[in-house]
């Protein structure tokens, strides 16, 4: 089996089939109590809305984040952190000094687009 640059193995395009990535619009986030990087964020699919959160609170304030379209995955196990369950994970980059860099659009694409 082939490994990537990073070590890791090839995938199959039958296995990349199995993550659903959508867009979503963030239409609320909030500071967690006793977080230093957690963000609870409320997310709009088209379809449905859910919670999710994210450790990118150092690099984005909440309210700097209310209005964005990112690209999620929507399809992972929820994950309960700091007692609160989350149901999704907002896609980024890291930076050159491992900062959190989230995907943009360059025009407007309707919350639940699947990427492809």
């Amino acid at each position: 089996m082939h490994k990537t640059l990073e070590g890791k193995p090839q995938i199959t395009i039958d296995d990349f089939a199995k993550v659903e990535i959508k867009v979503g619009k963030i239409l609320t986030a909030e500071h967690i109590e006793g977080s230093d990087k957690l963000v609870k964020l409320s997310v709009d699919f088209g379809d449905e809305q859910r919670q999710i959160l994210s450790g990118i609170k150092k690099v984005y304030p909440p309210e700097s984040l209310v209005g964005r379209s990112c690209m999620f995955i929507t399809n992972l196990a929820p994950r309960n952190m700091m007692g609160l369950d989350s149901n999704g994970m907002i896609l980024a980059v890291s930076d050159a000094e491992g900062a959190p860099v989230l995907y943009t659009f360059d025009k407007e694409v309707a919350p639940g687009t699947k990427a492809k």
